[in-house]
């Protein structure tokens, strides 16, 4: 073989490589920890998504998506931080490493307020080191609305505007009935988003599970920018 045609063949296949491994789905998980939510249910969060993780029906979407997975948690005005940076879930090891990470993750702040709009803005300057993932997902999770900072319209709008969806996990308590979730509806999510709705804490499992599995999988799993001109009308009128 001449240098050129071994050239062209090495490029061929890196192409072919680089195709392969490519990115679908870029995931911000986003965790509530705020002074509503105690010791016992901050761990129900994190051993909640470490067993969504392993999850066969997750795990394979994960993989199938070729899935970057970060994690932020978030209380009240300037209280976000970045608990795992991205990871490629390129492999059922990895994953499991991941999931394990999670499940023992140090809580970052405690006795906070609720500042979604912030969470959402630290989430979202994530995106700039994984541009090579085609679809940029938020996934916040809360069991309260915004009692701080008050940015959650101009963050999600924001987000929205850089092309990213944003779904929600609702917890509610045993005297909110559906006021988070709609809150979480009105305010949170992004057109063609949507929001899961855990009833309680010890709920959130199932909850994370099912929103996983709805973000990971298509066609529900949407892509972020191909929303149509009447959805970004009714975004523009939201408050």
């Amino acid at each position: 073989m001449t240098p050129r045609r071994l050239l062209c063949a090495t490029l061929a296949s890196t192409l072919a490589t680089t195709a392969v491994q490519a990115c679908d789905i870029a995931l911000v998980l986003a965790m509530d920890v705020s002074g509503s939510v105690d010791a016992y249910e901050y761990e129900l969060q994190t051993r909640g998504i470490a067993s969504a993780l392993v999850d066969q029906g997750v795990t394979e979407a994960l993989l199938r998506g070729r899935v970057a997975l970060a994690v932020v948690q978030w209380s009240g005005a300037m209280e976000q931080m970045v608990s795992l940076d991205w990871v490629r879930m390129d492999e059922p090891a990895q994953i499991s490493r991941t999931a394990a990470r999670i499940a023992t993750l140090p809580r970052s702040f405690a006795g906070g307020n609720t500042a979604v709009g912030e969470a959402i803005d630290l989430a979202a300057d994530l995106f700039s080191q994984v541009r090579d993932c085609r679809h940029w997902v938020i996934d916040v999770s809360g069991d309260g609305d915004e009692n701080e900072g008050y940015t959650v319209g101009s963050a999600r709008r924001n987000a929205f505007n850089q092309g990213i969806t944003i779904n929600g996990l609702a917890i509610e308590g045993v005297v909110t009935g559906q006021s988070i979730s709609n809150f979480y509806r009105r305010w949170v999510v992004t057109p063609g988003g949507f929001v899961i709705t855990a009833q309680q804490h010890a709920d959130f499992a199932r909850a994370i599970r099912e929103k996983l599995l709805r973000e990971l999988i298509a066609p529900m799993a949407e892509a972020p920018g191909s929303l149509g001109r009447a959805e970004s009308v009714q975004l523009a009128r939201l408050p």
